[in-house]
């Protein structure tokens, strides 16, 4: 076969030069091959509610939804602990299997973390580390909807989280949304007319308008909760980027039921990318959701996680908190500020009290065009729709994000906001 070489009276050796080993063809013949574009087999297709929120955009500058910017992000500090681990003489026991619900450290950490800075009275056990919040509400409502059943989201909303519940089987009803938040009277005659399972809510900056549900309004769904037994996904995306004042506690650091599962993480916190979230809830459902975790993802990354309880214990996080905080409230005053002189009669918004961008309305003049029209002068923004369920009758508003946008860049922006309002 070519391998080897025979000498007489010498012996056999290894070739000289070795052959060439080629796969050889299953087919007799050689024909042109290209991967096929579909299945040979049914695959059902469907229509999503929103279908390019998070495709990355081309555009120099970007009004996105409410992003950190990345370039504040302590990864050197985060680099430092992970290095730290991989140096460690019990490192080899970080990279293999370890456990489900996440780093023991990090959910020592975090349940300090989450009682100092929301009032959270939890312990390791009713946390479990997943892949970012959108994983966390994936895993509640697998466990909790059954196709048919009922679910409320409000109206604008996070389609994100919409979809996750379609998903599951969920028949969705909208509540509206106004400047105190839900509509909880809405909840209320909602649930006398059906058996709500699950309402999804966002209390703090909500998805999209970034109002904050008002504390009476907390209280009554607290009761409707308990009342009608329900479960409330809590949505604390961003909780800890407050600017106006000592921002309201979540509820489910007054829920006495067992009615509240809790959901967050730290992509906003430090950067997208760290895909760093957590479920807290009642023992019982955490061990479901992690027997479900198990089956869809088999654990976190661990020198992550251990790299991320190191940041908490340090308080390299309470750190980078307070920095971030006052260049983010500096970013908010200068876009609001921008918009007054620029857009004066034209952008109606109220001042975010936290969060990452504002809610912005343009009368009767069309997002849809302005955005088009911002992306040909190079400005990248969202044209509104993918905020509403039910598209007929939306309000012509977009969110507007300040975070990611030194004030270089923020001047920049909105001058092409300006000019792509003036051409629409």
């Amino acid at each position: 076969m070519g391998w080897a070489e025979a000498f007489p009276r010498k012996g056999l050796f290894v070739a000289t030069k070795l052959p060439v080993a080629r796969p050889r063809s299953v087919a007799a013949t050689k024909t042109a091959f290209t991967y096929p574009a579909e299945t040979a087999f049914a695959v059902d297709k469907r229509q999503y509610l929103f279908d390019h929120a998070y495709i990355a955009r081309r555009e120099t500058l970007v009004f996105n939804d409410g992003f950190p910017d990345t370039r504040l992000a302590p990864i050197d500090l985060l680099i430092r602990e992970y290095r730290r681990f991989g140096n460690y003489r019990f490192t080899a026991k970080f990279l293999s299997y370890g456990p489900v619900q996440g780093s023991e450290n990090l959910r020592n950490e975090l349940a300090r973390f989450l009682n100092h800075s929301r009032g959270l009275q939890v312990s390791p056990a009713n946390i479990l580390i997943t892949k970012g919040a959108q994983m966390a509400m994936y895993l509640a409502s697998q466990i909790l909807v059954r196709k048919g059943e009922e679910v409320a989201v409000g109206e604008p909303g996070y389609l994100g989280a919409s979809e996750v519940f379609r998903a599951a089987g969920a028949n969705l009803n909208f509540i509206p949304v106004d400047k105190d938040g839900m509509d909880i009277d809405a909840v209320e005659q909602l649930c006398k007319k059906k058996k709500l399972r699950m309402l999804y809510v966002i209390p703090h900056h909500h998805m999209p308008t970034t109002v904050t549900l008002s504390a009476a309004r907390r209280q009554q769904l607290l009761e409707l909760a308990k009342k009608y037994q329900f479960a409330v996904v809590e949505d604390d995306y961003d909780f800890d980027f407050h600017y106006a004042s000592s921002p309201i506690m979540p509820l489910v650091s007054v829920d006495t039921c067992g009615n509240v599962i809790y959901v967050g993480s730290f992509c906003k916190t430090i950067a997208p990318a760290i895909r760093i979230g957590f479920l807290v809830a009642p023992v019982n459902l955490i061990e479901q959701a992690t027997w479900l975790r198990k089956l869809v993802d088999r654990q976190g990354e661990q020198l992550m996680e251990e790299a991320m309880a190191n940041l908490l214990r340090n308080g390299d996080i309470d750190r980078h908190l307070k920095k971030a905080n006052k260049i983010y409230h500096e970013r908010r005053d200068l876009l609001c500020t921008l918009l007054r002189k620029e857009l004066k009669g034209v952008a109606e918004f109220d001042i975010p009290a936290g969060g990452f961008s504002l809610w912005a309305t343009f009368g009767d003049r069309n997002v849809k065009t302005i955005a088009a029209g911002a992306q040909k002068l190079g400005l990248g923004m969202a044209d509104g729709d993918d905020y509403w369920h039910q598209k007929p009758g939306r309000v012509n508003g977009v969110r507007l994000g300040f975070a990611s946008l030194n004030e270089k860049e923020m001047v920049e922006a909105v001058g092409l906001l300006k000019k792509a309002v003036e051409g629409a």
